[in-house]
């Protein structure tokens, strides 16, 4: 079919903002996402009914199924879930609370200890997501933290701390899309201009430590501190999930740390191994030419693997027990791949209705503005596309080139302008409703999606404006320090004007010590 009539449009914008109304309104995400595919399958397509429906089942479904990254990220995920349902079944997860709860004595320490395991979980978000959930939810259970806090916090360490980290698969991302001769070196020097990202890390630590929440999370952790009720808003899939997670109490925490810690070394040798490590690349440069799908499937194939083994030399659960896990750990996964195959055909919709060239004659019309504005300016677009399309990877391969191109007159802005790009991109991917991580965060929560993502706008939004105000002090100094001290004090004194306001919720001194039992 010819380039459609609406193409690069503004109509490009309705189908994700369909999809995330919808979303939020009706808290229902599947039919939500499927009508925004279906809205940019009809402006596409228009009354051509036949039309319609080829373009939502073969250029949308079926073209995201058989791509093959995405592929690659199902298959990875699927591991994922089964060894989650290995580490589950074989006691470890159990054992690793036991062990984390004789020692983790306050409610704070055991948030700041699930933000600190996320931070050290830094190769992939998808890995962090479902590894953290998963060790966390007994030690956070007990502690009655909601889990729409748990997943602010998973999700908080995932793609905020991905993006600051070299040695990641978002480094590669980024890497792949800068100029020639850039690579791993750009995005090093963005690291200190990644203000949402490092807002986001300091936002954490300040919320927990003032032991206060607002907006619809403070309604979610009240109810958790008060009533036990973990979700307010019942899942049947989370609820599923946590029936799942009862294992047996013959494991020790060996049973959990060494298969975490399998994982980890081999989805980086997975990594890397793509990236041509092992026939002479140096290890950055092997990062950075790495195809993170292939590694982390052949890593987490690995992994597998190997851990099975252990188990079965261990003889904490059986071969035949392992191999029970195969089929629980694909159905714990049906209901984050089903939310990514819509979101991956959304994205697919609004990539034929043109909202990259749409965005892209946005930000090339920018360049007549003040020139110390524009790094914000593209902070925001970030912002606007990455929440609309939902994806983080997307939207660097639409803005660093346009950036790096705007870079070529004011060369003295080329830093913050790209990191600019890339912190908004992290915004929309941190709380998107049709973004994989938050998706991913929501599951390894066992967190009802909708529940997730409304609790944690609010606060990614906050680190959002003060990261906008920060941008626009970046544009006319020369130095990320000024706009790093100007934002932590803003971010630090909106939290407190925060604390005193009415719909706060603040957590006793009783309720931080107390420990709930168990379920």
């Amino acid at each position: 079919m010819d380039t459609p009539a609406l193409y690069a449009t503004f109509w490009a914008v309705l189908p994700p903002l369909v999809a995330i109304l919808l979303a939020l309104i009706t808290k229902e995400v599947y039919s939500s996402l499927f009508l925004g595919v279906l809205v940019g399958a009809v402006l596409y397509a228009g009354a051509d009914f036949a039309g319609v429906v080829n373009h939502v089942v073969n250029d949308g479904l079926i073209a995201s199924l058989s791509d093959g990254w995405n592929v690659g990220i199902l298959i990875f995920l699927v591991v994922l879930g089964i060894i989650v349902a290995l580490m589950n079944l074989s006691g470890g997860s159990k054992a690793f609370g036991g062990w984390a709860l004789k020692r983790v004595r306050t409610r704070v320490a055991a948030e700041i200890a699930t933000v600190l395991l996320g931070i050290v979980i830094f190769v992939d978000d998808y890995f962090n997501c479902l590894t953290v959930g998963s060790v966390m939810k007994p030690v956070t259970d007990n502690f009655r933290v909601s889990r729409a806090k748990l997943a602010y916090i998973i999700d908080a360490t995932a793609a905020p701390v991905c993006i600051i980290a070299p040695v990641s698969s978002w480094a590669a991302a980024v890497s792949s899309f800068a100029g020639e001769g850039e690579g791993i070196s750009l995005f090093i020097r963005c690291i200190p201009y990644n203000f949402y990202a490092l807002f986001t890390l300091v936002m954490m630590f300040a919320i927990i430590f003032m032991r206060f929440d607002y907006a619809t999370m403070a309604n979610f952790e009240m109810n958790a501190v008060e009533n036990g009720d973990l979700f307010t808003v019942q899942d049947v899939n989370a609820q599923a999930a946590d029936a799942a997670d009862e294992g047996s109490d013959k494991g020790i925490v060996l049973d959990l740390v060494f298969p975490v810690v399998v994982l980890v070394v081999s989805c980086v040798l997975g990594m890397v191994y793509t990236g041509g490590f092992f026939d002479g690349a140096g290890f950055v440069t092997a990062f950075s030419d790495s195809d993170a799908s292939v590694g982390l499937s052949m890593g987490s194939l690995v992994a597998l693997v190997i851990i099975i083994v252990y188990y079965t030399i261990r003889r904490t659960i059986s071969f035949t027990e392992c191999m029970s896990c195969v089929p629980e750990g694909m159905k714990a996964m049906a209901s984050p791949i089903l939310v990514l195959t819509l979101a991956w055909s959304l994205k697919a919709m609004t990539d034929s209705l043109g909202l990259a060239d749409y965005v892209s004659g946005l930000v090339e019309g920018m360049s007549g503005f003040a020139v110390g504005i524009i790094p914000a300016g593209l902070f925001l677009i970030a912002c606007v596309l990455a929440f609309a399309s939902g994806t983080s990877w997307g939207t660097f391969g639409i803005l660093i080139p346009l950036g790096l191109a705007i870079t070529e007159s004011h060369p003295e802005l080329a830093t913050p302008i790209i990191a600019a790009c890339m912190a908004g991109a992290v915004y929309g991917d941190h709380c998107s409703p049709i973004s994989d991580t938050t998706i991913m965060a929501s599951a390894g929560a066992n967190c009802n999606h909708v529940s997730h993502v409304s609790t944690q706008l609010p606060y990614a939004t906050t680190v959002a404006v003060v990261s906008a105000i920060s941008y626009v002090i970046a544009g006319y100094v020369s130095s990320p320090v000024v706009p790093l001290i100007v934002g932590v004090v803003l971010l630090i004194g909106t939290l407190f004007f925060l604390r005193g306001r009415a719909g706060s919720y603040r957590v006793s001194d009783s309720a931080n010590t107390n420990q709930a039992a168990a379920e």
